[in-house]
Protein backbone atom coordinates (compact mmCIF):
# COMPACT_ATOMS: atom_id res chain seq x y z
CA UNK A 1 0.00 0.00 0.00
CA UNK A 2 1.45 3.30 -1.09
CA UNK A 3 0.86 6.24 1.27
CA UNK A 4 1.37 9.83 0.13
CA UNK A 5 0.91 13.18 1.82
CA UNK A 6 -0.93 15.99 0.05
CA UNK A 7 -1.20 19.67 1.00
CA UNK A 8 -4.81 20.07 0.02
CA UNK A 9 -8.33 19.91 1.38
CA UNK A 10 -9.69 18.58 -1.91
CA UNK A 11 -9.56 14.97 -3.03
CA UNK A 12 -7.72 13.92 -6.16
CA UNK A 13 -10.17 13.58 -9.04
CA UNK A 14 -9.10 9.93 -9.34
CA UNK A 15 -10.11 9.11 -5.75
CA UNK A 16 -12.68 6.36 -5.41
CA UNK A 17 -13.36 6.96 -1.73
CA UNK A 18 -12.99 9.85 0.72
CA UNK A 19 -12.52 9.51 4.47
CA UNK A 20 -13.72 12.31 6.76
CA UNK A 21 -13.83 12.67 10.52
CA UNK A 22 -16.65 13.55 12.89
CA UNK A 23 -16.04 15.15 16.28
CA UNK A 24 -18.14 14.57 19.38
CA UNK A 25 -18.80 17.54 21.65
CA UNK A 26 -20.83 16.29 24.62
CA UNK A 27 -24.17 15.38 23.00
CA UNK A 28 -23.56 17.26 19.78
CA UNK A 29 -21.47 16.57 16.69
CA UNK A 30 -18.99 18.81 14.95
CA UNK A 31 -17.74 18.09 11.46
CA UNK A 32 -14.11 18.23 10.43
CA UNK A 33 -13.24 20.95 7.94
CA UNK A 34 -13.43 18.62 4.96
CA UNK A 35 -16.66 17.00 6.19
CA UNK A 36 -18.19 20.46 6.63
CA UNK A 37 -17.29 21.40 3.06
CA UNK A 38 -18.74 18.13 1.77
CA UNK A 39 -21.95 18.69 3.78
CA UNK A 40 -22.43 22.17 2.31
CA UNK A 41 -21.73 20.98 -1.22
CA UNK A 42 -24.32 18.20 -0.93
CA UNK A 43 -27.13 20.26 0.63
CA UNK A 44 -26.67 18.81 4.09
CA UNK A 45 -26.47 15.15 3.10
CA UNK A 46 -24.09 14.31 5.95
CA UNK A 47 -26.03 16.25 8.59
CA UNK A 48 -29.29 14.57 7.55
CA UNK A 49 -27.64 11.14 7.65
CA UNK A 50 -26.33 11.75 11.16
CA UNK A 51 -29.74 12.87 12.34
CA UNK A 52 -31.79 10.12 10.70
CA UNK A 53 -29.51 7.28 11.78
CA UNK A 54 -29.11 8.50 15.39
CA UNK A 55 -25.35 8.14 15.11
CA UNK A 56 -23.85 7.73 18.59
CA UNK A 57 -20.36 8.88 17.65
CA UNK A 58 -18.25 6.80 19.99
CA UNK A 59 -14.55 6.62 19.21
CA UNK A 60 -14.07 4.66 15.95
CA UNK A 61 -17.81 4.45 15.22
CA UNK A 62 -18.19 4.76 11.46
CA UNK A 63 -20.62 4.68 8.55
CA UNK A 64 -20.35 5.05 4.81
CA UNK A 65 -22.44 6.84 2.20
CA UNK A 66 -22.67 6.04 -1.48
CA UNK A 67 -24.34 8.77 -3.52
CA UNK A 68 -24.01 10.40 -6.93
CA UNK A 69 -24.05 13.75 -5.15
CA UNK A 70 -20.66 12.96 -3.56
CA UNK A 71 -17.53 13.99 -5.50
CA UNK A 72 -16.33 10.38 -5.77
CA UNK A 73 -19.62 8.61 -4.96
CA UNK A 74 -18.20 6.88 -1.85
CA UNK A 75 -17.33 8.39 1.52
CA UNK A 76 -16.41 6.89 4.88
CA UNK A 77 -17.03 8.86 8.09
CA UNK A 78 -15.25 7.98 11.32
CA UNK A 79 -15.84 9.43 14.78
CA UNK A 80 -12.77 10.48 16.77
CA UNK A 81 -14.54 11.82 19.87
CA UNK A 82 -12.88 15.00 21.17
CA UNK A 83 -10.11 15.75 18.61
CA UNK A 84 -8.11 17.80 21.11
CA UNK A 85 -7.66 14.74 23.32
CA UNK A 86 -6.33 12.36 20.71
CA UNK A 87 -3.14 10.45 21.54
CA UNK A 88 -0.50 8.89 19.30
CA UNK A 89 -1.92 5.42 19.83
CA UNK A 90 -5.50 6.55 19.20
CA UNK A 91 -4.47 8.02 15.87
CA UNK A 92 -2.77 4.73 15.01
CA UNK A 93 -6.02 2.94 15.89
CA UNK A 94 -7.86 5.36 13.60
CA UNK A 95 -5.55 4.31 10.79
CA UNK A 96 -6.09 0.64 11.56
CA UNK A 97 -9.86 1.05 11.74
CA UNK A 98 -9.90 2.91 8.42
CA UNK A 99 -7.86 0.17 6.76
CA UNK A 100 -10.22 -2.53 8.03
CA UNK A 101 -13.31 -0.62 6.93
CA UNK A 102 -11.91 0.11 3.47
CA UNK A 103 -11.15 -3.59 3.01
CA UNK A 104 -14.63 -4.48 4.19
CA UNK A 105 -16.14 -2.05 1.69
CA UNK A 106 -14.02 -3.49 -1.11
CA UNK A 107 -12.51 -0.13 -1.99
CA UNK A 108 -10.16 -0.07 -4.98
CA UNK A 109 -7.63 2.39 -6.40
CA UNK A 110 -7.12 5.70 -4.57
CA UNK A 111 -8.40 6.81 -1.16
CA UNK A 112 -8.22 10.36 0.21
CA UNK A 113 -8.14 10.82 4.00
CA UNK A 114 -8.67 14.37 5.27
CA UNK A 115 -7.00 15.61 8.45
CA UNK A 116 -7.33 19.10 9.92
CA UNK A 117 -5.67 21.12 12.68
CA UNK A 118 -8.37 20.28 15.23
CA UNK A 119 -6.80 16.82 15.64
CA UNK A 120 -3.83 16.43 17.99
CA UNK A 121 -0.66 14.29 18.27
CA UNK A 122 0.52 14.32 14.66
CA UNK A 123 -2.63 12.73 13.22
CA UNK A 124 -1.46 12.43 9.62
CA UNK A 125 1.71 10.43 10.30
CA UNK A 126 0.21 8.33 13.11
CA UNK A 127 -2.86 7.45 11.03
CA UNK A 128 -0.45 6.47 8.28
CA UNK A 129 1.45 4.25 10.72
CA UNK A 130 -1.80 2.59 11.78
CA UNK A 131 -2.63 1.87 8.14
CA UNK A 132 0.78 0.28 7.58
CA UNK A 133 0.66 -1.83 10.73
CA UNK A 134 -2.85 -3.12 10.02
CA UNK A 135 -1.89 -4.08 6.47
CA UNK A 136 0.70 -6.62 7.71
CA UNK A 137 -0.28 -10.24 7.29
CA UNK A 138 2.00 -13.27 7.54
CA UNK A 139 0.74 -15.30 4.59
CA UNK A 140 3.92 -16.60 2.94
CA UNK A 141 2.99 -20.26 3.35
CA UNK A 142 -0.42 -20.08 1.69
CA UNK A 143 -0.29 -21.52 -1.81
CA UNK A 144 -3.40 -19.54 -2.70
CA UNK A 145 -3.22 -15.90 -1.69
CA UNK A 146 -6.12 -13.93 -0.27
CA UNK A 147 -8.14 -12.46 -3.11
CA UNK A 148 -8.83 -9.45 -0.91
CA UNK A 149 -5.23 -8.25 -0.77
CA UNK A 150 -4.83 -4.49 -0.43
CA UNK A 151 -5.96 -2.93 -3.68
CA UNK A 152 -5.85 0.77 -2.84
CA UNK A 153 -3.33 3.51 -2.26
CA UNK A 154 -3.82 6.39 0.12
CA UNK A 155 -3.43 10.16 0.00
CA UNK A 156 -3.47 11.76 3.45
CA UNK A 157 -4.53 15.35 2.93
CA UNK A 158 -3.54 18.11 5.34
CA UNK A 159 -3.19 21.70 4.18
CA UNK A 160 -1.66 23.35 7.27
CA UNK A 161 1.58 21.26 7.47
CA UNK A 162 4.00 21.06 4.57
CA UNK A 163 4.30 17.85 2.61
CA UNK A 164 8.05 17.77 3.29
CA UNK A 165 7.56 17.92 7.07
CA UNK A 166 4.97 15.15 6.96
CA UNK A 167 7.17 12.95 4.78
CA UNK A 168 10.16 13.44 7.07
CA UNK A 169 8.12 12.63 10.19
CA UNK A 170 6.61 9.57 8.53
CA UNK A 171 10.04 8.29 7.51
CA UNK A 172 10.71 7.69 11.22
CA UNK A 173 7.35 5.95 11.61
CA UNK A 174 7.99 3.84 8.52
CA UNK A 175 11.37 2.80 9.95
CA UNK A 176 9.62 1.69 13.12
CA UNK A 177 6.97 -0.17 11.11
CA UNK A 178 9.74 -1.95 9.20
CA UNK A 179 11.29 -3.04 12.49
CA UNK A 180 7.94 -4.27 13.79
CA UNK A 181 7.21 -6.21 10.61
CA UNK A 182 10.66 -7.82 10.59
CA UNK A 183 10.14 -8.86 14.21
CA UNK A 184 6.71 -10.28 13.36
CA UNK A 185 8.19 -12.25 10.48
CA UNK A 186 10.80 -13.77 12.78
CA UNK A 187 8.27 -14.67 15.47
CA UNK A 188 5.81 -16.14 12.94
CA UNK A 189 8.29 -18.43 11.18
CA UNK A 190 8.05 -22.15 12.00
CA UNK A 191 11.04 -23.58 13.80
CA UNK A 192 12.04 -25.83 10.91
CA UNK A 193 12.69 -22.62 8.96
CA UNK A 194 13.94 -20.32 11.71
CA UNK A 195 16.57 -22.01 13.86
CA UNK A 196 19.75 -20.51 15.38
CA UNK A 197 21.98 -20.63 12.28
CA UNK A 198 19.29 -19.54 9.79
CA UNK A 199 18.20 -16.80 12.20
CA UNK A 200 21.78 -15.53 12.48
CA UNK A 201 22.06 -15.52 8.68
CA UNK A 202 18.97 -13.30 8.42
CA UNK A 203 20.41 -10.86 10.92
CA UNK A 204 23.77 -10.85 9.14
CA UNK A 205 22.02 -9.46 6.05
CA UNK A 206 21.13 -6.34 8.04
CA UNK A 207 24.67 -5.07 7.56
CA UNK A 208 23.23 -3.38 4.46
CA UNK A 209 21.54 -0.92 6.86
CA UNK A 210 24.87 0.17 8.32
CA UNK A 211 24.78 -2.15 11.33
CA UNK A 212 27.91 -4.05 12.29
CA UNK A 213 26.96 -7.69 12.83
CA UNK A 214 29.06 -10.25 14.68
CA UNK A 215 28.02 -13.91 14.79
CA UNK A 216 29.56 -16.31 17.31
CA UNK A 217 29.17 -20.05 16.80
CA UNK A 218 29.66 -22.81 19.35
CA UNK A 219 33.43 -22.92 19.00
CA UNK A 220 33.74 -19.19 19.74
CA UNK A 221 31.16 -19.38 22.51
CA UNK A 222 33.08 -22.20 24.16
CA UNK A 223 36.26 -20.13 24.04
CA UNK A 224 34.33 -17.22 25.57
CA UNK A 225 33.18 -19.45 28.44
CA UNK A 226 29.47 -19.28 27.55
CA UNK A 227 28.74 -22.54 29.32
CA UNK A 228 25.21 -21.58 30.33
CA UNK A 229 23.99 -20.72 26.84
CA UNK A 230 25.70 -23.78 25.36
CA UNK A 231 24.19 -26.07 28.01
CA UNK A 232 20.67 -25.13 26.99
CA UNK A 233 21.38 -25.78 23.32
CA UNK A 234 23.47 -28.93 23.68
CA UNK A 235 20.49 -31.25 23.23
CA UNK A 236 19.80 -29.93 19.74
CA UNK A 237 21.39 -31.10 16.51
CA UNK A 238 21.40 -27.45 15.47
CA UNK A 239 24.29 -25.25 16.54
CA UNK A 240 23.67 -22.47 19.05
CA UNK A 241 24.65 -18.89 18.21
CA UNK A 242 25.14 -15.48 19.76
CA UNK A 243 24.57 -12.50 17.47
CA UNK A 244 25.73 -8.97 18.23
CA UNK A 245 24.43 -5.88 16.39
CA UNK A 246 26.29 -2.60 16.76
CA UNK A 247 25.13 0.90 15.82
CA UNK A 248 27.78 3.35 16.89
CA UNK A 249 26.70 6.64 15.31
CA UNK A 250 26.74 8.69 18.50
CA UNK A 251 29.53 10.57 20.17
CA UNK A 252 32.77 8.60 20.06
CA UNK A 253 33.54 7.05 23.42
CA UNK A 254 30.00 7.39 24.79
CA UNK A 255 28.74 4.21 26.42
CA UNK A 256 25.98 2.58 24.36
CA UNK A 257 22.46 1.65 25.30
CA UNK A 258 22.24 -2.14 25.19
CA UNK A 259 19.30 -4.37 24.28
CA UNK A 260 19.51 -8.09 25.04
CA UNK A 261 17.03 -10.71 23.85
CA UNK A 262 16.17 -14.32 24.57
CA UNK A 263 16.18 -16.30 21.35
CA UNK A 264 14.97 -19.82 22.11
CA UNK A 265 13.91 -20.77 18.59
CA UNK A 266 11.97 -23.75 19.88
CA UNK A 267 11.36 -24.78 23.47
CA UNK A 268 10.30 -28.35 24.24
CA UNK A 269 11.05 -27.72 27.90
CA UNK A 270 13.86 -30.27 27.65
CA UNK A 271 13.63 -33.15 30.14
CA UNK A 272 11.19 -30.99 32.13
CA UNK A 273 9.06 -31.43 29.04
CA UNK A 274 6.05 -29.27 28.30
CA UNK A 275 2.57 -30.74 27.74
CA UNK A 276 1.60 -31.23 24.09
CA UNK A 277 -1.20 -28.65 24.23
CA UNK A 278 0.21 -25.38 22.96
CA UNK A 279 3.63 -26.88 22.28
CA UNK A 280 3.57 -25.66 18.68
CA UNK A 281 3.39 -22.11 20.00
CA UNK A 282 6.87 -22.49 21.46
CA UNK A 283 8.27 -21.38 18.11
CA UNK A 284 7.78 -17.85 19.41
CA UNK A 285 9.89 -18.33 22.53
CA UNK A 286 12.45 -16.23 20.66
CA UNK A 287 10.13 -13.20 20.79
CA UNK A 288 12.47 -11.12 22.96
CA UNK A 289 15.31 -11.50 20.47
CA UNK A 290 13.01 -10.51 17.60
CA UNK A 291 12.11 -7.27 19.39
CA UNK A 292 15.82 -6.50 19.83
CA UNK A 293 16.42 -7.09 16.11
CA UNK A 294 13.38 -4.99 15.16
CA UNK A 295 14.54 -2.17 17.43
CA UNK A 296 18.05 -2.17 15.94
CA UNK A 297 16.53 -2.08 12.44
CA UNK A 298 14.43 0.93 13.42
CA UNK A 299 17.40 2.74 14.96
CA UNK A 300 19.46 2.16 11.81
CA UNK A 301 16.70 3.17 9.39
CA UNK A 302 16.01 6.28 11.45
CA UNK A 303 19.76 6.99 11.30
CA UNK A 304 19.72 8.03 14.95
CA UNK A 305 22.89 9.72 16.26
CA UNK A 306 23.29 7.33 19.18
CA UNK A 307 25.41 4.40 20.27
CA UNK A 308 23.42 1.19 20.67
CA UNK A 309 24.13 -2.51 20.76
CA UNK A 310 21.80 -5.49 20.47
CA UNK A 311 22.76 -8.97 21.69
CA UNK A 312 20.68 -12.10 21.15
CA UNK A 313 21.32 -15.67 22.30
CA UNK A 314 19.93 -18.24 19.86
CA UNK A 315 19.36 -21.85 20.91
CA UNK A 316 16.91 -24.74 20.68
CA UNK A 317 15.91 -26.43 23.93
CA UNK A 318 15.48 -30.04 22.85
CA UNK A 319 15.35 -33.53 24.35
CA UNK A 320 18.16 -35.93 23.43
CA UNK A 321 20.80 -38.15 24.99
CA UNK A 322 23.04 -35.08 25.05
CA UNK A 323 20.55 -32.64 26.55
CA UNK A 324 21.22 -30.96 29.87
CA UNK A 325 19.30 -32.51 32.75
CA UNK A 326 17.66 -31.56 36.05
CA UNK A 327 20.33 -31.74 38.72
CA UNK A 328 23.20 -30.75 36.45
CA UNK A 329 25.56 -28.02 37.61
CA UNK A 330 26.85 -25.82 34.81
CA UNK A 331 29.35 -22.97 34.53
CA UNK A 332 28.46 -19.53 33.20
CA UNK A 333 30.56 -16.91 31.46
CA UNK A 334 30.59 -14.91 34.69
CA UNK A 335 32.30 -17.76 36.52
CA UNK A 336 29.22 -18.36 38.65
CA UNK A 337 27.82 -21.88 38.82
CA UNK A 338 24.17 -22.79 38.22
CA UNK A 339 22.30 -25.84 39.45
CA UNK A 340 19.60 -26.84 36.97
CA UNK A 341 16.40 -27.65 38.83
CA UNK A 342 14.16 -27.34 35.79
CA UNK A 343 15.29 -27.52 32.16
CA UNK A 344 12.20 -25.57 31.14
CA UNK A 345 13.55 -22.50 32.95
CA UNK A 346 16.06 -22.18 30.12
CA UNK A 347 15.57 -18.60 28.94
CA UNK A 348 17.18 -17.08 32.00
CA UNK A 349 20.13 -19.45 31.61
CA UNK A 350 20.69 -18.26 28.04
CA UNK A 351 20.33 -14.63 29.09
CA UNK A 352 22.84 -15.09 31.92
CA UNK A 353 25.71 -15.34 29.43
CA UNK A 354 24.26 -12.73 27.06
CA UNK A 355 23.89 -10.17 29.84
CA UNK A 356 27.35 -10.87 31.22
CA UNK A 357 28.94 -10.63 27.77
CA UNK A 358 27.15 -7.34 27.09
CA UNK A 359 28.04 -5.61 30.35
CA UNK A 360 31.65 -6.83 30.28
CA UNK A 361 32.30 -6.05 26.59
CA UNK A 362 30.45 -2.76 26.09
CA UNK A 363 30.19 -1.24 29.57
CA UNK A 364 26.74 0.08 28.59
CA UNK A 365 25.09 3.05 30.27
CA UNK A 366 21.84 1.08 30.39
CA UNK A 367 20.88 -2.50 29.65
CA UNK A 368 17.36 -3.65 28.80
CA UNK A 369 16.58 -7.30 28.21
CA UNK A 370 13.38 -8.72 26.76
CA UNK A 371 12.18 -12.30 27.05
CA UNK A 372 9.13 -14.51 26.92
CA UNK A 373 10.36 -15.71 30.26
CA UNK A 374 7.56 -16.91 32.53
CA UNK A 375 4.01 -18.16 32.22
CA UNK A 376 3.42 -16.58 35.61
CA UNK A 377 3.59 -13.10 34.10
CA UNK A 378 0.65 -13.99 31.86
CA UNK A 379 -1.30 -15.20 34.87
CA UNK A 380 -0.52 -11.96 36.72
CA UNK A 381 -0.95 -9.41 33.91
CA UNK A 382 -2.74 -11.18 31.05
CA UNK A 383 -2.16 -10.00 27.50
CA UNK A 384 -2.47 -6.29 28.19
CA UNK A 385 0.70 -5.48 30.11
CA UNK A 386 4.31 -6.63 30.23
CA UNK A 387 6.07 -6.96 33.56
CA UNK A 388 9.26 -5.04 34.27
CA UNK A 389 11.86 -5.68 36.94
CA UNK A 390 14.73 -3.29 37.51
CA UNK A 391 17.61 -2.16 39.68
CA UNK A 392 17.09 1.46 38.63
CA UNK A 393 14.10 3.72 39.30
CA UNK A 394 14.93 6.28 36.60
CA UNK A 395 15.15 3.63 33.87
CA UNK A 396 11.92 2.00 35.02
CA UNK A 397 10.06 5.31 35.08
CA UNK A 398 11.31 6.16 31.59
CA UNK A 399 9.98 2.85 30.27
CA UNK A 400 6.67 3.30 32.06
CA UNK A 401 6.35 6.78 30.50
CA UNK A 402 7.28 5.48 27.04
CA UNK A 403 4.77 2.65 27.37
CA UNK A 404 1.92 5.02 28.13
CA UNK A 405 2.79 7.18 25.13
CA UNK A 406 2.73 4.33 22.60
CA UNK A 407 0.18 2.05 24.32
CA UNK A 408 2.70 -0.69 25.06
CA UNK A 409 2.27 -0.44 28.79
CA UNK A 410 4.44 -2.06 31.44
CA UNK A 411 3.87 -2.77 35.12
CA UNK A 412 6.75 -2.78 37.57
CA UNK A 413 7.11 -5.77 39.88
CA UNK A 414 9.57 -6.28 42.74
CA UNK A 415 13.24 -7.03 42.21
CA UNK A 416 15.48 -6.93 45.28
CA UNK A 417 19.16 -6.11 45.76
CA UNK A 418 21.40 -9.16 45.84
CA UNK A 419 20.94 -11.11 49.05
CA UNK A 420 17.59 -9.65 50.07
CA UNK A 421 14.08 -11.13 50.25
CA UNK A 422 13.23 -12.80 46.92
CA UNK A 423 16.86 -12.97 45.83
CA UNK A 424 17.48 -15.58 48.52
CA UNK A 425 14.98 -17.85 46.73
CA UNK A 426 17.60 -18.32 44.00
CA UNK A 427 20.31 -19.65 46.33
CA UNK A 428 21.29 -23.28 45.76
CA UNK A 429 22.64 -25.74 48.33
CA UNK A 430 25.33 -27.10 45.99
CA UNK A 431 26.11 -24.22 43.58
CA UNK A 432 26.04 -20.42 43.49
CA UNK A 433 22.40 -20.46 42.43
CA UNK A 434 19.70 -22.62 40.93
CA UNK A 435 17.58 -21.68 37.95
CA UNK A 436 14.15 -21.71 39.58
CA UNK A 437 12.83 -20.14 42.73
CA UNK A 438 11.30 -21.52 45.88
CA UNK A 439 8.56 -23.99 45.03
CA UNK A 440 7.21 -21.86 42.19
CA UNK A 441 6.45 -18.91 44.47
CA UNK A 442 6.86 -15.45 42.91
CA UNK A 443 8.31 -17.17 39.86
CA UNK A 444 8.43 -14.10 37.61
CA UNK A 445 10.28 -12.19 40.31
CA UNK A 446 12.71 -14.99 41.06
CA UNK A 447 13.47 -15.27 37.35
CA UNK A 448 14.38 -11.58 37.41
CA UNK A 449 16.44 -12.09 40.58
CA UNK A 450 18.40 -14.78 38.75
CA UNK A 451 19.10 -12.41 35.86
CA UNK A 452 20.16 -9.60 38.16
CA UNK A 453 23.11 -11.67 39.33
CA UNK A 454 24.65 -11.20 35.88
CA UNK A 455 24.33 -7.42 35.47
CA UNK A 456 26.54 -6.04 38.25
CA UNK A 457 25.87 -2.31 38.75
CA UNK A 458 24.68 -1.47 35.23
CA UNK A 459 21.27 0.30 35.25
CA UNK A 460 19.15 -2.59 34.03
CA UNK A 461 15.56 -3.56 33.36
CA UNK A 462 14.17 -6.96 32.49
CA UNK A 463 10.91 -6.94 30.49
CA UNK A 464 8.91 -10.17 30.61
CA UNK A 465 6.85 -10.20 27.41
CA UNK A 466 5.44 -13.72 27.64
CA UNK A 467 1.86 -12.44 27.74
CA UNK A 468 2.07 -9.85 24.98
CA UNK A 469 4.23 -11.42 22.24
CA UNK A 470 1.41 -13.36 20.58
CA UNK A 471 -2.29 -12.55 20.31
CA UNK A 472 -4.58 -14.74 18.22
CA UNK A 473 -7.36 -12.15 18.34
CA UNK A 474 -5.32 -9.32 16.86
CA UNK A 475 -6.03 -5.69 17.57
CA UNK A 476 -7.07 -2.44 15.90
CA UNK A 477 -3.59 -2.13 14.41
CA UNK A 478 -2.60 -5.78 13.91
CA UNK A 479 -3.83 -9.02 12.46
CA UNK A 480 -3.84 -12.01 14.79
CA UNK A 481 -0.56 -13.70 15.66
CA UNK A 482 2.81 -12.12 16.38
CA UNK A 483 2.47 -8.62 17.83
CA UNK A 484 5.98 -7.19 17.56
CA UNK A 485 5.26 -5.76 21.02
CA UNK A 486 8.21 -3.80 22.34
CA UNK A 487 9.63 -2.21 19.20
CA UNK A 488 7.47 0.89 19.62
CA UNK A 489 8.20 0.96 23.34
CA UNK A 490 11.98 0.90 22.88
CA UNK A 491 11.89 3.44 20.03
CA UNK A 492 9.93 5.82 22.22
CA UNK A 493 12.30 5.19 25.13
CA UNK A 494 15.25 6.03 22.87
CA UNK A 495 13.49 9.27 21.90
CA UNK A 496 12.87 10.13 25.55
CA UNK A 497 16.49 9.67 26.64
CA UNK A 498 17.82 11.37 23.49
CA UNK A 499 15.65 14.44 23.94
CA UNK A 500 16.21 14.73 27.68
Amino acid sequence: MKISFVNSIEADSKSTCEVHFIYKNKDDFDLSESANILDKNTDGLLSKTLELNKFKGKFLDSFSITSNSLPCHNALFVSVGDPSKLTESQNEKLGGAIFSKLKELGVQNKVSIFVDNMMREHPAVNIALGLKLKEYNFDKYFTKKDKEETAFEVDICRKDVSKEVLENDFAHKQAMADGIEFAKDLISEPSNVLYPVSYAERVKQLESLGLTIKVYGEKELEEMGAGALLAVGQGSARESQMVVMEWMKGKKGDAPSAFVGKGVCFDTGGYSIKPSRGLKDMKYDMGGSAVVVGTMISIAKRNLPINAVGVIGLVENMVSSNAYKPGDVINSMSGQTIEIDNTDAEGRVVLADCLWYTQETYKPKTMINLATLTGAISIALGDQLAGIFSNNDDLSNQLIDAGHKVDEKVWRLPCDPIGERYDKYVDSTIADMHNVGKGGEASSTTAAQFLQRFVNDVPWTHIDIAGVTWNDKGSMTASGGATGWGVKLLNKWVDIISNG
